[in-house]
């Protein structure tokens, strides 16, 4: 039962840093869904250090773990706003900047979890 709400509650936590970070970043480009696209690089950076630090013999809980993948991160990342966002470009004949945050969506977030898997292998060394 604890193990559910630690789960909700890092969903909030995610939920509510989603909100802050991708409004802070709209603000500043509001042409181009830069907000989206940080949460989800940043989101899938926390994973790929999260997951291989298990790997490489951290010990963190399965509590901890699902706390932070699956509530926090949950919460944070978005791929529902990206396919609207993406979607939105598209109505608005905005098809270099589909094009563009597609790309930068998929490729950064697979770029990230790698960075965070070397740096999870460096810490562990």
């Amino acid at each position: 039962m604890f193990h559910l709400l630690y789960i909700g509650i890092g969903g909030f936590i995610g939920a509510v840093s989603r909100y802050l970070v991708s409004r802070y970043i709209s603000n500043l480009v509001p042409v181009f869904p830069l907000g989206t696209l940080t949460v989800n690089v940043l989101g899938s950076f926390v994973l790929g250090f999260l997951i291989y630090s298990v790997t490489a013999g951290r010990n963190i809980s399965p509590e901890m773990r699902d706390f932070i993948a699956i509530g926090i991160l949950g919460g944070f990342t978005t791929m529902s706003s990206f396919a609207y966002e993406s979607f939105r470009l598209i109505e608005l004949n905005q098809v270099m900047l589909f094009a563009l945050n597609v790309a930068l969506n998929i490729i950064l977030c697979i770029a990230a979890i790698y960075a965070g898997k070397e740096l999870a292998l460096i810490i562990a060394k």
